[in-house]
């Protein structure tokens, strides 16, 4: 090999290094910014560096390969998503301060748990002492639309003092499930017994009226309350209240005054579902 092809291989390999430096810069630039991307976009920019780069990767891994650790990497993000229900639309950060063993971003993140959406923006201070590396969060701050409920504004108040992102996210996965296990409790009474019940608020609603079409005027009214404490505790409350006319009253006194208390018996023994399935076939049974 003469003088002239390790020359044409130096030159190569400084253009290479030149290369690089610029994509770091941009890289660098690009992470400073405070742009959202959704996952959408995010993707298609996977693809798009994919497809740029197909018979490039001399010495690097093949693009089957990387095409294969992509849709693994896709697959365990759908996992992921059903498994806890959050879905996360968009996420920036941007770096307030960068020193040797000391780094402060400030990020921005919004998504939603089953329907539930939240909007959040915290700090998070990096600090690495020898191998170990320790991360706080602060200036935690966080929109929810239902923290208009007074349980919700009490526990994300809670959450913003101690900046406490892991109790949020646990908690909310519980919450927005109780959430998500009503809909669908309603949703399936309410296909199975259209003639009886009805949803005044729809499926988001918190209670469910039942009323049998040969009794006019006579109602039961489910209540589905649920409870979010300060310490993050989701607790579920379920009660009957009654609408009767005049004269079934006067004539059934007795057993109407007994149907909220055998009501919450049933939730005891027997569970929600079984309950209101119960209920649900005795009134239905009255004539």
């Amino acid at each position: 090999m003469d003088k002239s092809d390790f020359q044409a291989y130096e030159d190569e390999i400084q253009a290479l290094e030149e290369e690089i430096r610029l994509l770091t810069e941009k890289y660098e630039v690009l992470q400073q910014e405070s742009t959202f991307f959704s996952d959408e976009e995010i993707f298609q920019a996977i693809k798009s560096f994919q497809r740029e780069n197909q018979g490039e990767t001399r010495g690097h891994e093949s693009p089957s390969d990387l095409k294969a650790q992509l849709e693994s990497l896709e697959t365990d993000l759908s996992f992921l998503m059903k498994f806890t229900g959050f879905q996360f639309t968009s996420h920036s950060k941007k770096t307030v301060e960068k020193t040797t063993n000391r780094t402060v971003q400030k990020h921005t993140l919004s998504g939603k748990c089953h329907f539930l959406p939240f909007h959040l923006e915290f700090q998070l201070l990096e600090m690495q002492n020898n191998e170990k590396v320790s991360a706080v969060v602060s200036d935690l701050s966080i929109k929810m639309e239902s923290r208009e409920d007074s349980d919700v504004s009490k526990f994300v108040s809670s959450i913003e003092e101690h900046a406490d992102l892991l109790k949020f996210f646990r908690s909310l996965s519980t919450y927005a499930e109780w959430h998500e296990h009503r809909r669908r409790t309603f949703l399936h009474f309410k296909a199975k017994y259209p003639d009886i019940v009805t949803l005044p608020e729809g499926l988001l609603g918190d209670f469910i009226i039942l009323r049998n079409p040969k009794v006019s005027g006579f109602e039961l009214m489910i209540v589905w309350k649920i409870h979010l404490d300060a310490e993050g505790t989701t607790t579920p409350v379920l009660d009957l209240l009654t609408k009767v006319p005049e004269k079934v009253l006067e004539q059934r006194m007795t057993s109407v005054e007994s149907i909220p208390g055998s009501f919450r018996s049933a939730l005891g023994l027997f569970g929600i579902e079984a309950a209101i399935e119960n209920l649900i076939k005795v009134l239905g049974s009255e004539k």
